[in-house]
């Protein structure tokens, strides 16, 4: 057994073909060792299995023909380095044309009058099939044809032949993987045994095996993540904390306040003020949709704690959130309440350290700054951290690690109750599923390039009202290999043409703090017209007189990103309007595209974001810290999830504390623990 883990274990070079210059490669893969290549699993399946006659190859669709060559190769040199190659084949049904472009200083050697089998995709031209080749091999000498063929994820340098091989390799290596399941689970849930699953997903034989190989590792994936946070919660829970007896100061605020709360955030303060008088320490999530007053929530809970002589940390995932949440904060509590800003760019930061050591703050206000190692609290009792999805289980982890037993996170990002109970399940979650009164819907319309002069003469006439817009870009600068439009391109034709008369202003993430904060100063304070931005203006920036936003590229993004920027908009009174410009004719994208017009319901465009896009790239698992999933969907695999929930609730009531799951236990120590090996096969 010893021999087995320490193969598992072995670096990714311990496998032949690998040197030093492809395990580089290999790591931007996140493959160190065998075990990750075992686990690197194909993000897609060609079936090569059917060989059609010429004159039956289905046009537009990929497969595989077979035929004899009947003359010379044809080279038409297009570039220095890449030349347009060609072969006309046939069988007893008639002739086809096929052609790929190559470098033509790679050997091509082909037998004339021999018998190959070609995989390619199939197109009509001339009035004649075609076929676009992707492999071709001697018939007598198959290997990457006739068969299912895993097609894997790569980076530039590896091939998917590289890929293919050194998954053999590592499975050749390895003969039986050890289950963390008994035999008894895997016949009670009906599951495949570990080491034929991860075999059948590198090598399938079919369809219908590889489905029930995929299912067994989605149910041990999100088993595993369902139980690495309910072990993160139990723990949570043991921790006692100081208690806030008195919460009538909560009527002192809420009368402070210039607007009225809703019946959403009215439960969600009282749900915190419940954990806040609890000793059992508070993990609380408040989750609701952009301008839902998450903010007056997080701001109610710090008053409170801070009338009872404790300290308070607010963070935020950027300086310019963290000055404007400063900046909400001293408005709400007037002089009541000493709040200090902390960032990066903070000055002064020794003595403001000294300051807050000794409690001459309540309330602490910055970036990830405020739980670095220098700040020291006299008194804290409250962590409220903004934007869920910047700060996740790592970051809690050292907020405990400084003494901060109750944390109070923020998500404007709104996720199915379901799946929210799943990702944030170390954590209590109360949702704001209202909206203030007077919170206008923006009406968000999709157009292409053609309407471009229309859309910024629309945005010309809004500013013409007094009011201010927003243009978003997805890049900062010009790109050689993207063809989408970059701030600083946008930014010089826009403030030199149509808005040459107006006050416009360029905002990225590459600059200086400084230089951002003063634009966005100078934004909200109406000195600027137009600003042309990147997603640096995603998360919270407040401007209400900004009423019209402009989403070039809108493809680039996702749905939430783009709820999330749409967002920034409608903040007033006025009417507000979202224009997306969009030239794609993939048919997924004008899905997305559609449901950005049709409703501004954060929780329906979220749902659709998840099953579109899958939750990997929706949740962001690495920043939430959590074990990416490899080959699970929250949306599409909810099925699965339930079962796996059922099994975790029936492990943790026969054995919380894991003791008789003892490779189980291993296997979720690994993941928070950020081990670079794996030590689940201890």
């Amino acid at each position: 057994m010893e021999n087995y883990i320490e193969t598992l274990n072995k670096s990714i070079q311990y496998i032949k073909g690998v040197g030093e210059k492809r395990a580089k490669l290999l790591e931007k893969l996140s493959i160190f060792n065998v075990w990750d290549m075992l686990y690197c699993f194909p993000r897609n399946f060609e079936d090569r299995r059917n060989i059609y006659k010429i004159n039956d190859a289905p046009i537009g669709t990929k497969c595989c023909v077979e035929g004899v060559v009947l003359r010379k190769l044809n080279e038409k040199r297009i570039k220095k380095n890449i030349s347009l190659f060609a072969l006309n084949i046939e069988d007893e049904s008639g002739m086809m044309f096929v052609k790929w472009f190559s470098n033509p200083n790679y050997k091509i050697d082909i037998e004339y009058g021999t018998h190959y089998t070609f995989y390619g995709k199939i197109i009509e031209a001339y009035g004649r099939r075609e076929m676009e080749l992707e492999v071709m091999e001697k018939s007598s000498d198959i290997k990457n044809l006739l068969k299912i063929v895993p097609v894997y994820p790569l980076t530039r340098g590896l091939t998917q032949n590289v890929m293919r091989s050194l998954a053999s390799e590592c499975i050749n290596k390895i003969t039986t993987l050890k289950d963390i399941f008994s035999n008894e689970i895997l016949k009670e849930y009906n599951l495949m045994p570990l080491d034929t699953a991860v075999k059948t997903m590198h090598n399938p034989k079919n369809f219908e095996i590889l489905e029930k190989a995929r299912q067994r590792l989605v149910f041990e994936e999100l088993f595993v993540l369902q139980m690495s946070l309910l072990s993160m919660k139990e723990n949570t829970k043991k921790a006692n904390t100081k208690v806030i007896s008195d919460t009538s100061y909560l009527d002192e605020f809420i009368k402070k306040l210039p607007f009225t709360l809703t019946d959403g955030q009215k439960s969600a303060i009282d749900e915190i003020m419940l954990d806040l008088k609890d000793e059992k320490a508070m993990n609380r999530l408040v989750q609701g949709d952009v301008g839902s007053g998450k903010t007056a929530v997080a701001a109610a809970a710090m008053y409170v704690a801070a009338k009872n002589k404790y300290q308070c940390a607010f963070m935020a995932p950027t300086e310019i959130l963290a000055t404007q949440h400063y900046n909400t904060l001293k408005n709400f509590y007037g002089d009541d309440i000493k709040v200090a800003l902390l960032t990066g760019s903070t000055k002064g930061k020794k003595k403001l350290y000294e300051e807050i050591e000794n409690g001459l703050y309540d309330i602490v206000v910055g970036t990830h700054a405020v739980i670095e190692d220098g700040v020291k609290f006299k008194n804290l009792i409250l962590a409220v951290t903004d934007e869920q999805h910047r700060f996740g289980v790592n970051q809690r982890a050292r907020l405990n690690q400084k003494g901060i037993t109750n944390v109070l996170v923020m998500s404007a990002t709104p996720i199915p109750r379901t799946l929210a109970l799943i990702l944030y399940g170390d954590l209590d979650i109360s949702i704001i599923a209202s909206l203030p009164k007077g919170r206008q819907k923006t009406d968000t319309f999709c157009v292409d390039s053609s309407y471009k002069t229309r859309a910024y003469n629309f945005v010309k006439k809004q500013l013409d009202e007094k009011r201010q817009g927003y243009v978003v870009c997805p890049l900062v600068e010009e790109s050689e290999t993207l063809d989408v439009s970059s701030g600083e391109e946008i930014y010089k034709t826009l403030s030199t043409g149509i808005f040459k008369d107006y006050k416009t202003a360029l905002l990225h993430g590459k600059m200086k703090p400084k230089e951002k904060d003063e634009i966005m100063k100078n934004f909200k304070e109406g000195n600027i017209d137009l600003l042309v931005s990147t997603t640096v203006i995603e998360v919270g920036v407040d401007v209400p007189n900004a009423n019209i936003m402009v989403i070039e590229n809108a493809e680039r993004f996702g749905l939430s990103q783009l709820h999330q920027l749409r967002g920034r908009v409608g903040r007033g009174s006025e009417k507000a309007y979202c224009i997306l410009i969009c030239d794609s004719d993939n048919e997924t994208t004008k899905e997305r595209m559609n449901i950005m017009t049709k409703t501004n319901d954060g929780f329906v465009i979220s749902k659709k974001d998840l099953e579109l896009r899958g939750c990997g790239q929706f949740f962001g698992t690495r920043q939430h810290g959590l074990p990416e999933l490899k080959v699970a969907n929250l949306f599409t695999d909810l099925e699965i999830l339930k079962k796996a929930q059922s099994l975790c609730q029936k492990v943790i009531k026969e054995d919380p504390d894991l003791s008789k799951n003892k490779m189980l236990k291993e296997r979720i120590k690994s993941i928070f623990q950020k081990l670079e090996n794996p030590d689940i096969l201890n």
